[in-house]
């Protein structure tokens, strides 16, 4: 295949994943968005295997069919509860690909394009920068995600890591990074500088994710595919491919756009994810129970439903953990049947990844246009005759309006207190992920309804 040729498909490739997405910004043509994507990374892959670059054929074919079978078995494996988590871990080998790609393209740079000598210098200082911030972005971007992984799956607590003037050590190590760049640009390469300049960003990577709490990760996890993002064009730059700086760039920024959202949705500032923390210098509250609650059977929450004529359905990770997505899709027919109006109010970040509760409604067949966005449903919980909490806490948390002191306080949540009856379905009345108490469970509309989210709603179902 002619350089040409390649160039033709690389812009191809690039106008698919611009395609997909757009197609993956809406839920109704997020399927042909991906099935975009994929046609883009074929031809893509198609077009690097056979470029005029090309070496070793029979090592890249063995690679792709070992990553394609650990792909494939790992995709029907991982349950939709465990999406985030392979998101983060697919968010670190990105990283570590980029900063093995610095390295080797430090070790082995390509050969100058200019002829004379202060071209070639000026080409050299050039590459030498690059491998420099690729080798540093896609370090911070692996050890980060790692940390990301570890909280999501519960082998790191939750809870953000608070070190004596953490902000400064922060600080600290990007201006120490700055002057290792300065000597290593200066030293015409410097193995010693890169080398330290790697260990001190796995431990800028580590401390700025280990520095945010649990009930923001949905956030770290977007910005960790922002970096990747950064990564992936860091290292295009690196091998002088078109296509991946392009990919790299869309990835970066609309990661960093989504991210951006998520921020406004929760009322944190930008900057401060970025920072690592969004300074908690507040003070924790406690989880301690703050009055009676009532519980309710699953047969009263029925009857409950039969004389309402309006409802509105939160769900969050408990549900996803539950797999009760299928059995709520059934009761919102039997009460759509009925003439009830039936609704689902989504916050923006709903589980542990944006868009999660979405996808797991959209699996169930639960319509589209019943499912809406925190902004569009708010105003109609205090018309609203019964509202079902299903495994969402802290997204449904007045404390985040009536507490300043909380972890969450500033934080828009789904109002669902001034609905006419809450009910909220639990295990227990331990804390949510971000381990603040919920004042909602202590209201005098509301009532508890304990056990597996899946048997309460087959339960509901089936007195209906």
């Amino acid at each position: 295949m002619s350089a040409g040729l390649v160039q033709a498909a690389y812009i191809v490739a690039a106008l698919f994943f611009i395609l997909s997405l757009a197609g993956l910004s809406k839920q109704e043509s997020a399927k042909s968005g991906n099935y975009y994507g994929i046609a883009g990374m074929t031809i893509a892959l198609i077009a690097t295997i056979f470029s005029p670059s090309a070496q070793g054929f029979g090592w890249i074919i063995l690679a792709m069919i070992i990553g394609g079978s650990i792909g494939i078995y790992y995709a029907k494996k991982v349950e939709m509860t465990e999406m985030p988590e392979l998101v983060a871990v697919l968010h670190s080998f990105v990283g570590m690909a980029a900063v093995l790609v610095g390295y080797n393209s430090f070790l082995e740079p390509p050969a100058p394009v200019s002829t004379d000598l202060a071209g070639m210098h000026a080409e050299h200082v050039i590459h030498l920068v690059e491998v420099f911030l690729g080798v540093f972005i896609g370090a911070v971007t692996f050890t980060g995600s790692i940390v990301a992984f570890g909280k999501l799956r519960g082998v790191i607590s939750s809870s953000p890591l608070n070190l004596p003037h953490k902000h400064k050590l922060n600080l600290l190590a990007i201006v120490v990074s700055l002057l290792l760049m300065y000597h290593f640009v200066s030293a015409e390469g410097s193995m010693f500088a890169l080398i330290v300049m790697t260990l001190i960003a796995f431990a800028f990577g580590y401390h700025l994710v280990a520095s945010i709490g649990g009930a923001d990760m949905p956030v770290v996890v977007s910005m960790l595919n922002s970096y990747s993002g950064w990564a992936a064009a860091a290292a295009g730059f690196m091998l002088a491919n078109d296509l991946l700086i392009v990919t790299g760039a869309l990835v970066g920024s609309s990661g960093a756009i989504l991210s951006y959202i998520m921020c406004k949705a929760m009322n944190r500032s930008f900057v401060s994810v970025i920072a690592g923390g969004f300074g908690q210098e507040i003070s924790i509250s406690g989880d301690e129970e703050q009055g009676e609650h009532r519980e309710i059977s699953a047969e009263d929450v029925a009857d409950m439903l039969k004389n309402s004529k309006s409802v509105i359905i939160t769900p969050g990770y408990g549900m996803a953990v539950a797999q009760a997505q299928y059995p709520v899709y059934e009761i919102t027919e039997k009460l759509r049947s009925q003439g009830i109006d039936v609704r689902f109010g989504i916050h923006p970040v709903a589980g542990r990844l944006p868009g999660h509760m979405n996808v797991l409604l959209a699996e169930a067949k639960v319509p589209y246009d019943i499912v809406l966005e925190m902004d569009e449903i708010n105003d109609d919980f205090s018309s609203t005759d019964t509202v079902l909490v299903i495994g969402a806490n802290d997204t449904v948390n007045p404390a985040a309006l009536e507490d300043p002191n909380s972890p969450i306080a500033g934080m828009p949540v789904l109002e669902v207190w001034n609905a006419q009856n809450v009910i909220v379905f639990k295990r227990s009345m331990n804390t949510g992920y971000a381990g603040v108490q919920n004042p909602l469970f202590f209201k005098e509309n509301t009532h508890m309804l304990f056990g597996d989210a899946k048997d309460s709603v087959d339960a509901i179902s089936k007195s209906l």
